[in-house]
């Protein structure tokens, strides 16, 4: 079994459009749905996906969830609700009836100051309902995502991207190394190994897992077995490499940790930080 945690699906060509991406993007700007994403990721086992919305219209959390009901392979929901707004209670209640929503992404400009129109607040809704947080942004925010954690223990947070790190090959920066360090002394902050393709200063990132192998072994002696999950930011992982390419990367390194360890990143830390279904 194995869970790719970070999928977006969107069709711009639908009656309504899509606010993203625009049609300016000639990579990205196609329909990209689940049947898309299985004919890539199928014949290397991966059986599941947690869609994360990169939409900001609220509806599109349903049309997510609408697709999910013919097609199994979506295990999983990470919503987009704007939180510091005063509807933001009333939707995250709406969507938390579904077993397959299991939180929300947000940025990293709520990080700068958590306490700021009562975004910590909205986080500790969050953590009642069960829910995960998801964080995009620069590992900047990461000390701020430490607090947060540190507020709420209570509340399960995946860093996407690897905090986006700009990959050259050698040591990573070390900020980056100090602020990973402080995310992972909190014992319920994971981090998503994606977005490696993307963030390679070489392009086409190279095919090498040498080349990665600095960063990964940060993450790896940070967050240690338990706490790495897979994700492959598919299909805006097509600007560095192919869908082939993001899983052999990652496959390689993890393997070389025990067949333990590869089920662990493949699909049970998954299970552990967004409580996906099992949808057989």
């Amino acid at each position: 079994m194995i869970i790719d945690t970070h999928t977006h699906f969107y069709d711009p060509h639908r009656p309504q459009g899509a606010p993203w991406p625009g049609p300016d993007n000639e990579l990205l700007y196609r329909t990209v749905l689940p049947e898309h994403w299985r004919a890539l990721a199928a014949p290397h086992g991966v059986t599941g996906t947690v869609v994360v919305e990169a939409s900001a219209w609220l509806e599109d959390n349903q049309w997510i969830l609408d697709l999910a009901v013919d097609d199994t392979s979506i295990v999983g929901l990470v919503g987009h609700i704007d939180p510091c707004t005063e509807e933001f209670g009333a939707h995250l209640q709406r969507f938390a009836g579904h077993e397959l929503f299991c939180g929300i992404r947000v940025g990293g400009g709520h990080f700068e100051d958590i306490d700021k129109d009562g975004f910590a607040g909205d986080m500790e809704k969050l953590a009642s309902l069960d829910l995960e947080l998801d964080v995009l942004g620069s590992y900047a925010i990461l000390p701020g995502v430490s607090e947060l954690a540190q507020r709420l223990p209570q509340l399960r947070i995946v860093i996407n991207h690897i905090g986006s790190l700009s990959i050259d090959g050698g040591a990573p920066d070390p900020l980056w190394v100090e602020n990973m360090y402080q995310a992972a002394s909190c014992a319920q902050v994971y981090c998503k190994v994606s977005g490696l393709v993307e963030s390679t200063v070489d392009k086409p990132a190279p095919a090498d897992v040498v080349f990665y192998t600095p960063m990964l072994d940060v993450l790896w002696d940070a967050f240690g077995a338990d706490r790495l999950v897979y994700g492959s930011n598919w299909p805006v992982s097509d600007v560095g490499g192919d869908y082939a390419q993001v899983f052999n990367t990652v496959n390689e390194y993890f393997s070389a940790k025990g067949e333990e360890a590869r089920e662990k990143y493949f699909w049970k830390n998954a299970k552990a930080a967004y409580k996906w279904v099992d949808r057989g």
